[in-house]
């Protein structure tokens, strides 16, 4: 092998092991954080809770009296 083709090879390794590196650097820190948990409830839990679902409840129960 002739050293001018030697030397491309290396100097292509070496920078290749610098993009590589910096890239796992960038993805250990754009880490997405733990999900935290949601103190408000979710989906059908929290419709109920809204006032208007209430007075709604409250109308059918007070139709449905005989």
């Amino acid at each position: 092998m002739d050293g001018e083709d030697r030397r491309s090879r290396f100097s292509s390794f070496v920078i290749g092991g610098v993009v590589g590196a910096s890239a796992a650097i960038a993805a250990a820190r754009r880490r997405r954080p733990r999900r935290r948990r949601r103190r408000s409830p979710q989906g059908l839990a929290a419709f109920e809770g809204a006032p208007c679902y209430r007075e709604i409840v409250e109308r059918e129960l007070d139709s449905a009296e005989p």
